[in-house]
C-alpha cells in the first residue's frame, strides 16, 4: 500500500452508551430505543463539536444485520434524519460484518485522501436486543459462509472460535491458556468500570479473574472451549467520528492537537469459503495489522495502546501473537503476566473492548477510533492512560467474521 497523499485526521468523537444485559438501565421486558435513537444521538453528538452539519460534506454509515435484527434496509437515508443540514449530501452504506464501523473509518479515510470531501461524519451502530440470543445467533452466524453455518454449532460463532482455542488448549496447553483467557476477562471489565458507557460499567464483581478462571467450559450447556464469560455480549449501541483534511479542521475550528493523524491503514479479505490455514493464528489480522504499521512507517514496539477485536477472549490472545508482540503459543502467558493491562507494557482496550465495553456489531469499528482519538488527546477520562513519548501510536483492529475481513489503523495526535 503506498503512503497517504494526504493528511487525514480524525476528531470530535461520540459513544451512545453500550446497552445491554449488565447495564442497570436494561430491562428486556421493557420497551428500548430503536435505530432512530442511536444514529441520531451519536451523529448530533459529533455534530455538535464540529459547528454543525454544514460543515459535513458527505457520510458513512456502517452496519451489519439492520435488516434481520430491525427489519430495516437503505440505511444512508437515515443521515439526513441526524440533522436537515444533512439533506441532500451525499452519503453511503458499508457493511463487512462485525468489521463494518471499521469499514465505515477507512471508507471516509478514502474519501477524504480522494479529495471528494475535506470532512466526512464516519457512523456506525447495531441495535441486536430486539431479538432473542439463540435467534440473534442465528443472525450472526451470517458474517459466516452460511453453507458451513447450516452444519455448525447452534452458537454458531462462539463455536468457531471454540474450535480455536480448543486448538491452541492442544498446541500450549490448557492450564496456561485458560490463565490468559481469564486475565483478558479482568482487564475487559477493569477498564469498562473506568467509562460510563460501557456495557460493563456497572460490574461489581470483586474478582473478576477469580470467576473468570473458576468457570470451566462445558459444551454440554454452551460450546466446548469457552466460557459465557469468554464472549462479548449482545449490545445496543452507537459511535461516530469526524474524518478530516487539513482544511477540514481549519473549517470546523479544531485544533490539531484536539485530533488524531492517521498515519497508515491497512485493509484485507480472505476468502469466505476456506476454513482458516491454522486455528491458531489469526492470518488476516496478522496481514491488516502489519500492512498498516508499514503503511505507517513504524513498528508494533512504538504503538502505546491498541484497541483489538476481543469478541472472545481468545482472539484477544491471537491478536497478540498475530501482533508480533509474543511467538506463537506464548500470547496466553503474556496476556497472563498483565503485559496487555492498562499499566503494562501495551495497554489493550482500555475501555474494556469488545468483552467489556461492549459490541454493536456494525459500530465496534468506529468505537475503537473513538477510543484511541480520546486516549492520544486525553480525552479518556477516569480511563486515560498515560502514553509513552516513545510510543506515542494507537492502533486498531476491526474483525468481521472469523478473520475474514479486517480493517487496522494507525494513529497519533496531531501536531
Amino acid at each position: 500500500m503506498k503512503k497517504l497523499r494526504r493528511k487525514v485526521y480524525m476528531t470530535a468523537g461520540y459513544n451512545t452508551i453500550s446497552l445491554g444485559t449488565g447495564r442497570k438501565e436494561f430491562n428486556p421486558k421493557k420497551p428500548r430505543p430503536g435505530i432512530e435513537h442511536y444514529i441520531k444521538e451519536a451523529g448530533q453528538g459529533v455534530l455538535q463539536q464540529i459547528g454543525g452539519a454544514k460543515n459535513v460534506d458527505e457520510s458513512v454509515i456502517g452496519n451489519f444485520m439492520a435488516s434481520r435484527f430491525n427489519k430495516q434496509g437503505h440505511l444512508d437515508g437515515f443521515i439526513p434524519m441526524i440533522d436537515k443540514g444533512l439533506s441532500m449530501k451525499p452519503a453511503v452504506r458499508v457493511e463487512g460484518a462485525c468489521a463494518s464501523g471499521g469499514l465505515s473509518l477507512v471508507t471516509g479515510i478514502r474519501h477524504i485522501l480522494a479529495e471528494t470531501s475535506d470532512v466526512v461524519l464516519s457512523l456506525g451502530f447495531e441495535v441486536q436486543n430486539p431479538v432473542k440470543a439463540i435467534y440473534g445467533a442465528d443472525i450472526l452466524a451470517l458474517a459466516g459462509w452460511f453453507k458451513k453455518r447450516k452444519k455448525g454449532h447452534a452458537y454458531f460463532f462462539p463455536g468457531q472460535f471454540s474450535d480455536r482455542a480448543g486448538a491452541y488448549y492442544e498446541k500450549y496447553g490448557y492450564e496456561r491458556t485458560r490463565k490468559g483467557m481469564a486475565r483478558w476477562y479482568a482487564n475487559a471489565i477493569e477498564n469498562a468500570r473506568l467509562d460510563p458507557t460501557a456495557q460493563e460499567y456497572h460490574n461489581t464483581n470483586p474478582d473478576p479473574y477469580g470467576t473468570a478462571l473458576k468457570m470451566q467450559p462445558n459444551g454440554k450447556v454452551f460450546v466446548d472451549h469457552l466460557t459465557v464469560l469468554d464472549c462479548s455480549k449482545v449490545s445496543d449501541g452507537a459511535s461516530a467520528i469526524a474524518i478530516c483534511s487539513e482544511e477540514g479542521l481549519k473549517r470546523i475550528g479544531i485544533d490539531k492537537k484536539d485530533a488524531v493523524e492517521v498515519i497508515g491503514f491497512g485493509h484485507a479479505v480472505r476468502d469466505i469459503t476456506s476454513d482458516p490455514t491454522d486455528l491458531t493464528e489469526l492470518e488476516t489480522i496478522k496481514f491488516a495489522a502489519h500492512q498498516a504499521l508499514e503503511n505507517a512507517g513504524i513498528t508494533i514496539d512504538q504503538v502505546g495502546t491498541v484497541e483489538t477485536h476481543d469478541c472472545f477472549s481468545i482472539a484477544g490472545i491471537l491478536a497478540v501473537e498475530a501482533l508480533g508482540l509474543a511467538a506463537k503459543g506464548e500470547g496466553a502467558d503474556y496476556v497472563a503476566d498483565g503485559k496487555t493491562g492498562r499499566n503494562g507494557e501495551i495497554p489493550f482496550n482500555t475501555t474494556g473492548g469488545l468483552i467489556g465495553w461492549g459490541h454493536p456489531t456494525g459500530g465496534t469499528g468506529v468505537h475503537q477510533g473513538v477510543t484511541i482519538w480520546q486516549q492520544l488527546t486525553g480525552k479518556a477520562g477516569d480511563a486515560q492512560i498515560t502514553i509513552d513519548e516513545n510510543r506515542p501510536y494507537g492502533l486498531t483492529i476491526n474483525m468481521g467474521g472469523d478473520d475474514v475481513t479486517v480493517t487496522s489503523i494507525v494513529f497519533k495526535r496531531g501536531e
